[in-house]
């Protein structure tokens, strides 16, 4: 089934799905746990839209490419364009949503790829490497600079982040991003992961949360 933009109560939204604009090692104590440096300004890759799939009640990962990583993000849902220098307040209108969602990562393959000087997409961009949920609505959390995301994997807490820990806050990274190449309604910015990412396995059962306004549950295949 082709993915499809939705709030929390079942509402579509009706903006195509578009690109996923993710930012690594937006959070010092996740650069730290991979012995990564920590970027001067943000780290920006894309994830092409057709990778995108619904969290649902379980989610399929590769079985014979390594390891494969989550990462919990925190994803913004871009409603309106955006382009040059937007404004702090035409960001802000521009966000349509917020949703909790998995970046997932082929951990050997990109280290591979890193050590040859190689980009990360066959590690980044494979079917299904970005498993989103649905969004709560834009003016739920009026500072974004205090959002939640929570993962726990069979019961055990994994990562506890927080947006007021990022490197990049979400109104001053959008703003970058869109001064470099435009945003169109549907894009998705894939904020950034905090520490405590590891490997997954067939069975693992998931929760994750987003700010105290939408929980889901979810298995590995």
């Amino acid at each position: 089934m082709s993915y499809q933009h939705q709030y929390t109560d079942g509402t579509p939204i009706h903006f195509p799905l578009g690109k996923v604009v993710c930012v690594g090692r937006n959070y010092a104590e996740h650069a730290a746990e991979l012995n990564n440096p920590i970027p001067s300004e943000p780290l920006l890759f894309i994830k092409p839209g057709s990778c995108t799939v619904a969290l649902n009640d379980s989610f399929a990962i590769p079985q014979d490419r390594g390891v494969v990583h989550y990462e919990a993000e925190i994803a913004v849902l871009i409603g309106k364009p955006l382009s040059k220098k937007p404004s702090v307040e035409e960001v802000r209108d521009a966000i349509s949503g917020f949703a909790p969602a998995l970046d997932l990562t082929l951990r050997d393959v990109q280290a591979k790829l890193k050590e040859k000087g190689l980009p990360w997409e066959l590690a980044k961009s494979f079917d299904g490497a970005y498993v989103l949920a649905p969004f709560v609505a834009g003016d739920a959390y009026p500072d974004l600079a205090d959002i939640g995301i929570r993962l726990s994997i069979n019961g055990e807490l994994r990562q506890d982040g927080n947006s007021s820990a990022m490197l990049n806050p979400i109104i001053g990274l959008i703003q970058h991003i869109a001064g470099h190449f435009s945003l169109q309604p549907g894009d998705v910015i894939s904020t950034g992961t905090p520490a405590g990412v590891g490997p997954l396995a067939s069975d693992d059962q998931l929760e994750i949360a987003l700010g105290g306004q939408a929980a889901f549950t979810t298995r590995v295949l």
